[in-house]
């Protein structure tokens, strides 16, 4: 049995006597507060085999909990590099299983915890069990040195140590096709960069009213160019008419538009803000997740 379809195996079965549990679910909020537990090391031990060999039954009693979220830090790089990591429900129970996983940073003056505070977790939550979208795991990335010199080694960082962090001590299927990269702001920006440096780590894109960095739309237009047709990732734009990034948000999708990548630009009402970005966050994630979900068999 392949990855896909022991994803699809758990979340029909969940759907079958998992919907009582559904029900209880308080509609997320995208300002709900989630209460952090205290800093300390993510250690958990990873799965020695690479596939779920074989469907496991679900116990029941941990559909009715919502997913956990971790605090972590890699001690390995300098300054060490924390992140904060949504686990979905089951994800104790469910051992044999491994999941796709979406990076999301957070904008410039905020901290790991901004996409929680938007509802990331309780939107993941429903989606799971209301049979939207299999299960994912998402990483919240600390970015907090962009005001010193630090700051500019935040990519490095990511991509060096914490991805590969993640996929050692998490279930994670480590591969490109189920590995998403997602910003808002100046996190957006870091994902134009960071995504098109890197086209076989991450398979998905998400932009959301980025900041491209001043001084760096020539190099993102040139890595445009660099990436082959095949190895180009799934790519979504999104900003508000109201935005202040709006002006190189524009260009950003006329370059894309001139080398013929495919992508989604969504040019909604809104501005710079929390707000817009909380009222969005379950198109958002539906986007990131259509790229795991099973597709329908062909006739």
């Amino acid at each position: 049995m392949n990855t896909r379809q022991a994803i699809l195996t758990i979340t029909l079965f969940l759907l079958l006597f998992g919907a009582s549990a559904c029900s209880s679910l308080e509609e997320a909020v995208p300002t709900a507060t989630v209460t952090l537990p205290p800093t300390s090391t993510a250690t958990v031990t990873p799965s020695p085999s690479p596939v779920p060999p074989t469907a496991t039954a679900t116990p029941l009693g941990c559909l009715s909990q919502p997913g956990k979220i971790e605090q972590g830090v890699v001690t390995a790089t300098v300054p060490s590099q924390e992140f904060l990591i949504y686990l979905p429900p089951c994800y104790s129970e469910l051992t044999d299983l491994r999941y796709p996983v979406l990076y999301l940073l957070h904008g410039q003056t905020y901290t790991m915890d901004q996409w929680v505070r938007l509802g990331v977790p309780q939107v993941a939550d429903e989606m799971y069990l209301r049979g939207e979208s299999v299960p994912f795991i998402v990483v919240f990335p600390n970015d907090n040195y962009w005001n010193s010199s630090p700051g500019s080694t935040f990519g490095v960082r990511l991509v060096g140590a914490l991805v590969p962090h993640i996929d050692a001590n998490y279930r994670t299927i480590p591969d490109r096709d189920h590995r998403a990269l997602g910003g808002l702001s100046r996190g957006g920006g870091w994902t134009a960069q960071l995504g098109l440096e890197n086209p076989g780590m991450f398979g998905s894109l998400g932009l959301h009213s980025p900041a491209i960095f001043k001084g760096d739309g020539y190099v993102v237009d040139k890595l445009m160019q660099s990436i082959p047709q095949e190895s180009r990732p799934r790519i979504w734009l999104d900003a508000g008419d109201n935005d202040r990034e709006l002006k190189s948000i524009v260009q950003f999708e006329q370059s894309l538009t001139r080398y013929s990548y495919t992508h989604e630009y969504h040019f909604l009402s809104g501005d710079h803000s929390e707000l817009y970005w909380g009222l969005h966050v379950h198109e958002y994630l539906q986007w990131y997740a259509e790229a795991w979900n099973p597709q329908p068999e062909s006739e």
